[in-house]
């Protein structure tokens, strides 16, 4: 039986602390703060590469939880949004990890209204909430876990003080959420028995796993930095996409491997092995070069955008696409030239899936509306009221979409329902989201939306209409703007990185 990532023997390096991983640390008895900040175990690991094979490897387990897959099937972006979930995560744990207490008490109100959010049944008809403390132990588990792991599976397993103070953060980052800390185990020790157990009683082959391991990766979209160099995106991901599933199966759990049933391609074992060694190594480059809030920013840079960093990502795309033309040469002809007919459809279709399809499916219902929400409110880092508001009025838009454009009765909206009735996008109720997402950019509440502001609501691809933001944006043009723009009657460089980016 291989040891590589089989129950208990993966744990072997930690897991015989007899005391609480909260005393290890130093000063930790003084309160949860020093826990937190700069000094952190975790924060040594933020910025490391490793962390990027460790963060799928997590997704997955966590995915595999019924309750968690069930939620993740359901209202999740994951599929269709990948790099923008991955940002918001990455800048959501910074916070949480951060030194500043407020800006954690913040961040912890946020996920929490958000999780209060995602609820109901699976596929199979049971329940699932994202506010089950079980649940959300299991989260900060898997974390923890794939953290130990990257590190041993890179050569350079843990000492058991290390592993020690890095469970007392995670268990005090579960605190910080305002659960119990006591839902994850005292002991590194009984910590290793319980999430054993888990594995083996309620780890199941979900659909959410499946679609994580077998689709997500052979059909990961672009991200906005790469956008308009499809065939080279293509050539790439059809090489690394199957490697980063075999690597992340291989890094699982063996007894879950076996009893979900699991292939593992030969030779998996000593990939995975070389694939952790190899992007350790970029841990050894000068500090400052390799940050992963930077390295997220980056990817989701449009190329569009008035960042410096733009122009020199705009002369490279040019030199791609050289590379791209000259792969173009050794493939089938195109498509005959479309019709204006067939021309417009496909515009409504492409539409309907960078935007309106928030989850995915290939449908639109409220999930997917819940999610532009849930984007809107990060991006504007909205307070309890205003976010509520803006919830309610999606809420009210999807009823009068529904009504408007579920013709067949499904509770969804398909593409073609939409394709055929895309003026009646445009309703009362989006006048509402519209007017709320006004309201609560528009600060100072004078009535315009002036660059600051304006700047705070977009961040990025202001460069086609920085006259108009320097000027102000009224109500009105805010509102017809985004009328047009949400109906598909006109594609926005400020609205499409907001939500049709991956």
């Amino acid at each position: 039986m291989s040891t590589e990532a089989d129950g208990h023997a993966i744990h072997t390096d930690a897991g015989t602390s007899g005391g609480d991983g909260a005393s290890a640390r130093p000063g930790a008895e003084d309160g949860q703060e020093s826990l937190f900040g700069e000094g952190s175990q975790f924060n040594e690991f933020f910025d490391d590469p490793r962390w990027a094979l460790a963060m799928v490897r997590a997704t997955v387990l966590e995915a595999a939880h019924p309750q968690i897959g069930g939620a993740l099937i359901d209202n999740s972006t994951f599929v269709a949004h990948p790099w923008r979930r991955l940002r918001n995560t990455l800048m959501s744990l910074q916070r949480m990890f951060g030194a500043d207490e407020q800006v954690r008490a913040r961040e912890a109100a946020r996920l929490n209204r958000l999780h209060a959010r995602l609820n109901g049944t699976d596929a199979r008809n049971r329940p699932y909430d994202a506010m089950d403390p079980e649940v959300r132990a299991w989260v900060v588990a898997t974390l923890f876990d794939s953290a130990v792991t990257m590190c041993r599976l890179s050569g350079q397993p843990l000492g058991e003080e290390v592993v020690e103070r890095l469970y007392a953060e995670f268990r005090a980052y579960l605190a910080a959420l305002g659960d119990d800390p006591g839902l994850l185990p005292p002991t590194l020790s009984e910590f290793w028995i319980y999430y054993d157990r888990v594995v083996a009683q309620e780890l199941e082959n979900t659909e959410a796993m499946r679609v994580i391991l077998y689709k997500l990766f052979d059909h990961l979209p672009a991200p906005p930095v790469l956008t308009g160099l499809p065939t080279l995106w293509a050539t790439g991901r059809a090489v690394a996409g199957p490697l980063i599933g075999a690597i992340t199966v291989a890094s699982l759990p063996e007894p879950f491997r076996r009893r979900a049933g699991l292939p593992e391609m030969p030779g998996a074992q000593i990939l995975m092995q070389g694939a952790y060694l190899t992007v350790g190594l970029a841990r050894f480059l000068p500090d400052g070069w390799l940050r992963a809030d930077a390295v997220a920013d980056l990817l989701a840079l449009s190329p569009h955008s008035d960042d410096p960093r733009a122009r020199t990502i705009a002369a490279l795309r040019k030199r791609m696409r050289r590379a791209g033309a000259l792969i173009r040469l050794m493939t089938p002809l195109p498509d005959p030239e479309p019709t204006p007919a067939t021309a417009a459809r496909r515009g409504a279709e492409e539409f309907f899936r960078a935007v309106l399809d928030q989850t995915g499916d290939g449908y639109l219902d409220w999930p997917d509306l819940a999610a532009m929400a849930r984007e809107l409110s990060t991006r504007l880092d909205l307070d309890e009221p205003e976010e509520t508001r803006l919830y309610d009025s999606c809420a009210d838009w999807w009823r009068e979409l529904q009504a408007a454009l579920d013709t067949d009765g499904d509770g969804r909206v398909s593409a073609d329902e939409y394709a055929a009735a895309v003026p009646r996008l445009a309703g009362p109720a989006l006048i509402k989201v519209a007017e709320v997402l006004f309201a609560a950019t528009d600060k100072d509440g004078d009535g315009t939306i002036d660059a600051d502001e304006y700047r705070t609501l977009f961040r990025t691809a202001f460069h086609h209409d920085t006259d108009a933001a320097a000027g102000g944006c009224g109500r009105s043009a805010f509102v017809n703007d985004f009328l047009a723009f949400m109906s598909g009657r006109h594609r926005s460089a400020r609205f499409d990185p907001l939500l049709s980016d991956a």
